[in-house]
């Protein structure tokens, strides 16, 4: 049986407000605190594939994400209760 998270990749392109990006950085540390390794695209998608493909609810899911206040993701900048973890790609190299 073949896996759906083993299926051909695509490369997506996604602009998005600041806070809901650093949201999903908080969210893959949420996984890893649950001793999950996994990235940003696997979790997208495991988010995309989670929700229902029912026209009302989609609808509901926009309206409500549509009237969230700017600060409702404030509290996740001091969310240092869940481990760090490293991206992937190249690292920055200190200056000596």
């Amino acid at each position: 049986m073949e896996l759906l998270c083993h299926q051909p990749r695509r490369t997506t392109s996604v602009l998005w407000p600041e806070d809901i990006d650093r949201r999903l950085n908080i969210l893959v540390r949420a996984a890893a605190a649950a001793g999950e390794r996994t990235s940003r695209a696997e979790l997208l998608a495991a988010l995309v594939a989670a929700v229902d493909v029912e026209p009302e609810q989609v609808a509901a899911l926009l309206h409500h994400y549509r009237r969230l206040p700017a600060d409702t993701l404030a509290s996740d900048e001091t969310r240092d209760d869940l481990p760090a973890v490293r991206t992937p790609g190249p690292r920055r190299v200190a200056s000596p």
